[in-house]
């Protein structure tokens, strides 16, 4: 029997949105699981860097104490070597300006492909081995950059960013201007780039920004880990990625970690009725497989990890909670 987490980032609503978002949803299965057990919610991140979840799987894989250190992991997942060095991650972005500061878009949104992604790289290549820093091509969102120097300098995750004014993240100690200007001129050779200049002919945001974050993180053993709709950098850290949640009943057959980050899109641009339904679609597709898996005992043990970007819900159940018959199934824990 098996031992199953489950980590779903966004899961949790904005409390001035959740008390309608629960009413609308039907997941009598999410409910059932929610209900049955024990539940503990924190509030605000464990690092202001990183998001709620992202600072739980740094704690839980062992990368860091909750920082989002996840590039060395990263680098090893898709079978390249740190050898030794300060590496970071690099994520392409989109930079735009609003009234009255410049905020980053949330980089799902570029829909960026691999023949994009390889031709802005190589131009910031030039530029980045120019400057004495080895860069490497990990998969079309994902890049490496090697900086010895910059140990000092701790950037927080694109996630954590979007949105936000950049002002306040950008960082302003004297080491960190080598990082600005590298970023300044990649911006720069990127304005009119031959990709960018396609993909606005295809109606496709331009990308423009060249964010830097992640540092370092320790070695440790590749966890099983099942990623879906994730992030290139979160799905280098585990041992399979899930094109869909159709046929998962070989996940429920050994100890596990799965991460589903199919509601991070809808939940950022809080366009709650995207929200909605991907919600339906986990319970169909994800929440009632698992409930039934932990009623006929395949699943000894489930944890849900749910998050916002204020806050963490952790929920566990077993197959002797779920005959807590007496116990209402119910969506409260969501608000």
């Amino acid at each position: 029997m098996a031992h199953i987490t489950l980590v779903l980032p966004y899961a949790l609503p904005l409390p001035e949105f959740a008390p309608d978002l629960v009413r609308a949803l039907d997941a009598p299965a999410l409910a059932a699981l929610l209900s049955r057990g024990a539940s503990v919610r924190q509030a605000a991140p464990a690092h202001p860097g990183a998001q709620p979840h992202e600072a739980w799987l740094a704690r839980t894989l062992g990368v860091s104490d909750g920082r989002p250190a996840f590039a060395d992991a990263a680098m090893r997942g898709l079978q390249l070597d740190p050898n030794g060095g300060a590496w970071h991650l690099v994520t392409p972005g989109h930079i735009q300006v609003a009234r009255s500061h410049l905020m980053m878009a949330d980089p799902r949104q570029l829909h960026l492909n691999d023949d994009d992604s390889r031709a802005l790289f190589d131009s910031a290549r030039q530029l980045c081995e120019e400057l004495g820093h080895a860069v490497v091509y990990g998969s079309a969102d994902t890049w490496f950059l090697r900086a010895d120097g910059w140990t000092a300098v701790d950037i927080a995750s694109p996630d954590t960013v979007v949105g936000m004014d950049l002002t306040d993240f950008m960082p302003k100690h004297l080491d960190a201007r080598p990082l600005r200007r590298l970023q300044n001129e990649v911006q720069m050779a990127w304005h009119a780039h031959p990709a960018n200049a396609a993909r606005e002919a295809r109606r496709l945001p331009a990308v423009n920004a060249f964010w830097i974050w992640g540092a370092g993180g320790d070695e440790v053993p590749m966890p099983a880990l099942t990623t879906y709709a994730a992030p290139g950098w979160l799905a280098a850290l585990g041992q399979r990625q899930l094109p869909s949640l159709d046929g998962l009943d070989g996940l429920f057959e050994h100890d596990g970690l799965l991460v589903a980050g199919n509601l991070a899109e809808a939940a950022i641009a809080a366009d709650w009725g995207a929200w909605l339904q991907q919600m339906q679609h986990l319970e169909s597709a994800l929440f009632a497989p698992l409930l039934a898996a932990v009623k006929d005992g395949r699943v000894r043990a489930l944890r849900l990890v749910l998050s916002s970007r204020e806050d963490l819900l952790e929920s566990s159940t077993t197959p002797l909670a779920q005959r807590k018959f007496w116990r209402r199934p119910t969506l409260d824990a969501l608000t």
